[in-house]
């Protein structure tokens, strides 16, 4: 498996683009193999577990996350991947050959589809995966956004030749992942597979910089600062068990220096910086470097 694995789905905030930089806060245990369990409480893209177990040798793997359609398209991957291939080209096939006007019949007849069904836990439904799949390849920006009813809502995206079909990838990312276990729920369920030769990596949606800048509806319910504050309270409830932890979010200090919010929360941690580039504006000009926080429990 020499080609080099990429998650599924475009996702806002995923970390495809900060692997390089994420690598130098890997606990040393995990780099000398003593680390036998990983765990991501928000899978989201999923690129952090995909350049670990590409590297790394750990026993044990799960994932969680509170969007079920994710987990779904998760499990399926690892468990029907041929058959979601097959119905995936089928679908691409469709949309490649139709003119723009068409094109967007088909992808908001396919929305609505989508949004008239929900599925329960522990479904596996291969037909909802090849939806989730397919709306995330050609909706606008990759962008995974629902209203408050729980809908999903983005628009079309403007992609000429849009790949909604990986198959090669899909293959060797089910291979990779047959020993992690994916499981629809909050952070807080990860606790009882923690133990001390655990490293644990926290993706939560990012804290806005700004009002306008809020993106945290990856489901119906968003995720504020109480809930930041939450998981700062679980993140040191895990400290407390020996784990190797760490946690990405946003810097607020991009635009007002004298925000502390992460300091406070999570005093007598280490607080270091990254740098990313913002890849979902709509304005251009907007997209640039910004830092974000890295808070480890460990030092490297």
């Amino acid at each position: 498996m020499s080609e080099k694995i990429r998650p599924f789905v475009k996702w806002a905030g995923g970390k495809g683009n900060l692997i390089s930089q994420l690598n130098n806060f890997y606990p040393y245990e995990l780099k000398n193999g003593t680390i036998e369990r990983y765990i991501e409480p928000f899978i989201g893209g999923g690129a952090v577990l995909i350049d670990i177990l590409q590297k790394y040798d750990v026993q044990q793997a799960y994932a969680f996350d509170i969007n079920i359609d994710l987990i779904n398209s998760y499990n399926i991957i690892k468990n029907n991947v041929e058959e979601l291939i097959t119905n995936l080209k089928q679908i691409e096939l469709e949309y490649l050959g139709l003119e723009q006007e068409e094109r967007k019949n088909y992808f908001y007849h396919k929305r609505e589809e989508y949004n008239n069904y929900t599925l329960i836990e522990n479904e596996q439904n291969i037909q909802r995966a090849v939806q989730f799949i397919y709306l995330n390849r050609t909706c606008f920006n990759g962008l995974y956004r629902v209203n408050k009813e729980g809908k999903f809502n983005v628009p079309i995206g403007s992609y000429k030749n849009p790949m909604i079909c990986d198959e090669n990838n899909l293959r060797n990312l089910s291979r990779l992942i047959q020993n992690v276990e994916f499981q629809y729920g909050d952070y807080t369920k990860s606790m009882k597979y923690v133990t001390k030769n655990t490293f644990v990596y926290f993706d939560p949606p990012y804290r806005p910089l700004s009002q306008t800048s809020a993106f945290t509806s990856y489901t119906k319910e968003n995720f504020n600062d109480n809930n930041q504050k939450e998981l700062a309270v679980f993140y040191k409830k895990l400290d407390e068990q020996n784990a190797k932890l760490m946690l990405s979010n946003s810097n607020p200090k991009n635009t007002d220096k004298e925000d502390t919010f992460f300091e406070n929360i999570y005093q007598g941690f280490n607080i270091d910086e990254i740098y990313a580039s913002r890849m979902i504006n709509a304005n251009s000009e907007k997209r640039g470097e910004i830092s974000e926080i890295v808070v480890t429990n460990y030092n490297r």
